[in-house]
């Protein structure tokens, strides 16, 4: 079995494709949380793009450099920016979360996100919103130990109020 669990290398992958691409994005989820320094693991990467046309030809084209196969279903629901979806036939798996729960827009995001190294990760207040409004079991979970992070990143940083 090939464990395709997150690691920081599949981020720098995909930011560095992007980044040739042009894509806009974000890494969002779970995994963002980690290139923040959050303690944990997780199976996938998990990006915010941009919502348009142009933005998400930029993806295909980034996707298809990576190794990722795509249907012409895929292609379509990447260009037009579906809501959801998940691609798991590549070297990883990646999720694209056009419409993340609890996040108003793209340009919002991106005004309060950071860049660590090469890699623009949403705001970690964001990303605990965003999982907060999904409200799924396995992230609620998770909930008490990413706000003791934030406040631990928070005093880290001078508490800026991201």
């Amino acid at each position: 079995m090939i464990d395709k669990a997150f690691r920081p290398e599949q981020a720098r992958l995909v930011a560095d494709a992007f980044a040739r691409h042009g894509v806009e994005y974000l890494f969002i989820g779970k995994g963002g949380a980690i290139l923040l320094g959050y303690p944990g693991a997780t199976q996938d990467v998990d990006v915010f793009p941009r919502r348009s046309e142009e933005n998400g030809r930029r993806i295909v084209a980034a996707l298809l450099e990576l190794g990722f196969s795509l249907s012409a279903a895929d292609r379509t629901d990447i260009i037009q920016g579906k809501d959801f979806v998940q691609i798991g036939n590549g070297p990883f798996d990646i999720d694209l979360v056009f419409a993340p729960d609890g996040i108003e827009s793209f340009d919002k995001a991106l005004r309060r996100a950071e860049r660590i190294e090469n890699f623009p990760v949403m705001a970690l207040r964001d990303i605990i919103a965003s999982k907060r409004a999904a409200g799924r079991k396995r992230d609620l979970a998770e909930m008490d130990l990413l706000e003791e992070f934030l406040r631990v990143y928070d005093a880290s940083k001078g508490d800026r109020g991201n």
